[in-house]
């Protein structure tokens, strides 16, 4: 198998980099938030995980995110001699993930601004980005999230790919592989398979709604709600088996160039009404309630209020695992 890459220092031709500073970007709080749960911590400071076809590497300085990208597997099991990729294309894969077109550090000055709450914990989280994920992938993940912890959705989706994903390679003995297509999830045994791998009442939800994209709208104008609205967008997500407002919020966020979505839960809920004095949503979350709780912070923050409430929730999670010692939440798990 392969190994993983040594420092950028040891390795330099292996590794490129893109000026990126620690208030713009902070790889340990993004990656590990609950936002996507593909990547680990492969050595202090190093996360390694799957991202689109490919295998990363990430690490960051000072001054700069550096990264190297595996080759896939030959066919007889030999690591290829480089990833297909060129330098250009993957520097502009790494922007579009971690939307480093978007100024963090205007935003949290303007967020500070607006709500004292956000000032007083943003210093101690600098970094923190929505990621711009693939819609099947987040989309996919997210209806695993329901009633679930960071740590075992992490599990599950591993599951989940080692048993319908292409493998892509093998480090240091592990197999990375790339998330399933939707065609691999349609099968007619596809729901008795997640459910053996634990998937427990979501593996209906993930079968099914594979299979209601490929009927229906499709992979392709999944991504086409990128252009939509932000609530027709999420529209059209509820229509799917599983999702539900929450859920469809989620990924118009991270994945759907909707910056104003705000997942709510009833976490967020008494976050609004205890810390905020918002009197909002009657005594249950509906939907009205979670139309209210989000045009509240929307208002509150302005145009990228998905990102604010991905900064508070960050602390939240991280002053809760340091309290706790372990992984208790994830963006979709909270009732």
């Amino acid at each position: 198998p392969m190994k993983l890459r040594d420092t950028p220092s040891a390795c330099p031709s292996l590794w490129r980099s893109l000026p990126c500073s620690p208030v713009e970007l902070r790889l340990d709080l993004v990656l590990s938030s609950g936002q996507t749960f593909r990547w680990w911590e492969s050595s202090p400071g190093a996360w390694t995980g799957v991202l689109g076809e490919h295998v990363w590497t990430l690490r960051q300085d000072q001054e700069r995110l550096w990264y190297t990208v595996y080759g896939e597997e030959e066919e007889d099991g030999r690591p290829a001699e480089a990833a297909k990729l060129d330098g250009a294309e993957t520097d502009q894969i790494l922007r579009d993930y971690f939307q480093l077109d978007v100024g963090l550090q205007a935003l949290y000055h303007a967020w500070g601004a607006a709500d004292p709450l956000f000032h007083r914990v943003a210093n101690d989280f600098p970094g923190v980005r929505v990621l711009r994920q693939d819609p099947v992938e987040c989309l996919l993940s997210f209806i695993c999230t329901s009633n679930n912890h960071i740590s075992r959705i992490t599990a599950m989706i591993e599951r989940l790919c080692q048993a319908f994903g292409r493998r892509l390679c093998c480090l240091d003995t592990r197999p990375f592989h790339a998330f399933p297509s939707l065609l691999a999830l349609t099968g007619t045994d596809a729901e008795e398979r997640l459910r053996a791998l634990g998937f427990g009442y979501r593996a209906k939800f993930v079968s099914g709604t594979a299979r209601a994209i490929t009927e229906g709208l499709g992979a392709k104008g999944l991504y086409q709600l990128r252009a939509m609205p932000y609530t027709e967008a999420r529209r059209v997500l509820c229509t799917l088996p599983g999702v539900g407002t929450k859920v469809a919020d989620c990924v118009c966020l991270m994945a759907l160039d909707k910056a104003e979505a705000v997942p709510v839960d009833t976490h967020v809920w008494r976050i609004a009404q205890q810390r905020y004095g918002a009197v909002l949503g009657g005594r249950s979350l509906t939907p009205r309630a979670h139309q209210e709780i989000g045009d509240f912070f929307r208002g509150l923050w302005g145009s990228h209020a998905g990102w604010t409430q991905a900064v508070l929730f960050c602390a939240d999670l991280r002053k809760g695992r340091d309290l706790t010692g372990r992984q208790d939440r994830s963006r979709g798990s909270r009732g």
